[in-house]
């Protein structure tokens, strides 16, 4: 095959995969910023309150029974008060038969009714150049419970303690509480305790006495929180009510909203979560709190949408394919100069868009993501616009460079811009960019004229030797 501007275009596709080695490297950045920031969001996530999951209230009756029990113990001489030892010198013993009390599995009823409203306030706080929106949930539930139907729990001899029951409300952390929580039953208000738990566990509980006396309950307390909240859904028929001023919510966990509304100036969403649509008995002898908070809570996320981060990693990885068009456009727009442009000067061209995906982070950490791509683009343009004109000799033709390169960029800031169209987008201007070029390239001699060499240089013939007399 003789050297032309076929063999330039094949060396050119060399080049440009060649350019995933610095855009690699880039990518790995812009991941280790979004990680360190993901880590800063949680660190001052935690230390404002943290993801909440609220399971319960549920209210716990204790219960015991009285046993025969049957046990050995060592026979004691009543004068000296010494222990009698057998012929081999091992102590004597004899069964004794005691009738003892001992606790059994206390019985775990779950509210009848369990009506819920939360409203939420956010706030962003910053750490260095990192900001976190938090807020504080305002909650109040009501709820009661269907006693009449804890007496049917007990087995055999067993007694219900109706005297130590106690209502026990689990939370992610006690440190998140702000305020005064109030628990009223009847009108009447009950004192609450924290939970005093060896395991950690957190949550809030009140001695209630005999609660077959007791109907409506309501409690309500405010907490901080950041990034989620979600509730269980404890209510035989579970009603919740979420409002807020953050507008850009994420409905997650077991169960989506059954209406929302979402505006600018926040959000509110209901669930109405009916008994069978939960893995969950009304009253039991086993505590669900876990299977509660971890495969049944529900609510919401608050996000940052289409994060620079992100938009910045989808840019690394769309900037192949604007590589391989700048370096198509230098390539069809050099033909007839009388110096084809150097695979170096294609490198250099490559590693200043390269670079334009860390310059777009970095000034994105400071100033915003629309103003740091308009600096970021702005300054790749100007320099490649630049480079074509002085380095790459295209006079008139750096035009058509530069115009090439604002639609390219252009293109690039709407795909980054929308996360749902940016496949869509990318695809699109791949195949148009590849028909575009068949059609300019139509009528292409792909293999040059006779003598091309290398890179487009054209072989200089060497001279015939001269005529001389002729040899005797």
């Amino acid at each position: 095959m003789r050297k032309s501007i076929g063999a330039r275009f094949l060396i050119v596709a060399l080049l440009t995969l060649l350019m995933f080695i610095p855009l690699f490297f880039v990518s790995d950045i812009v991941q280790s910023r979004k990680t360190y920031s993901q880590s800063t969001l949680r660190e001052v996530g935690q230390e404002w309150g943290g993801e909440q999951v609220i399971a319960g209230p549920l209210l716990v009756v204790p219960v015991e029974e009285t046993v025969e029990r049957t046990e050995s113990e060592p026979v004691v001489d009543p004068e000296t008060g010494e222990v009698v030892m057998n012929a081999d010198g091992t102590p004597r013993a004899r069964q004794v038969t005691r009738r003892v009390t001992v606790p059994r599995a206390p019985i775990h009823v779950y509210p009848r009714r369990f009506d819920v409203e939360v409203d939420t306030e956010t706030e962003v706080r910053k750490r260095g150049i990192f900001t976190v929106p938090v807020y504080r949930a305002a909650l109040v539930m009501q709820f009661d419970f269907p006693t009449e139907e804890i007496a049917a729990q007990a087995q055999g001899e067993e007694a219900i303690l109706w005297d130590q029951a106690r209502l026990v409300l689990s939370l992610s952390s006690n440190a998140a509480l702000r305020g005064e929580a109030v628990l009223t039953v009847d009108g009447t208000e009950e004192p609450l305790e924290p939970i005093a738990s060896a395991d950690r566990a957190a949550g809030i509980m009140a001695s209630l006495g005999d609660p077959r006396a007791r109907g409506d309950y309501r409690l309500a307390l405010t907490l901080n929180g950041a990034q989620s909240f979600q509730i269980a859904p404890v209510g035989r028929q579970t009603s919740v009510t979420l409002t807020s001023d953050w507008p850009h919510p994420s409905f997650g966990g077991a169960f989506l909203p059954d209406g929302s509304e979402i505006t600018e100036e926040g959000f509110s969403a209901t669930w109405t979560i009916p008994h069978l649509a939960r893995t969950l008995p009304q009253i039991t002898r086993e505590d669900y709190t876990d299977a509660l908070r971890y495969g049944m809570a529900f609510g919401v996320d608050l996000i940052e949408p289409n994060d620079f981060y992100q938009k910045s990693f989808r840019a690394a990885n769309y900037s192949i394919l604007f590589i391989a068009l700048t370096f198509l456009t230098v390539l069809l727009v050099e033909r007839g100069t009388e110096r084809p442009a150097h695979p170096v000067q294609y490198i250099l061209i490559g590693l200043a868009q390269s670079i334009f995906v860390l310059l777009m982070v970095a000034y994105s950490e400071q100033i915003g993501f629309a103003a740091a791509y308009g600096v970021a683009a702005g300054a790749t343009i100007l320099l490649l616009t630049f480079f074509g004109w002085v380095g790459l000799k295209l006079g008139k033709r750096t035009a058509v460079l530069a115009l090439m390169l604002v639609v390219l960029y252009g293109v690039l800031y709407l795909i980054l811009q929308s996360a749902d169209y940016a496949l869509l987008a990318g695809a699109s201007l791949a195949f148009v960019a590849l028909a575009a070029t068949m059609y300019f390239t139509r009528n292409e001699d792909w293999y040059g004229p006779e003598g091309t060499t290398f890179w487009g240089r054209t072989k200089r013939e060497k001279p015939a030797p001269a005529a001389g007399p002729p040899q005797k």
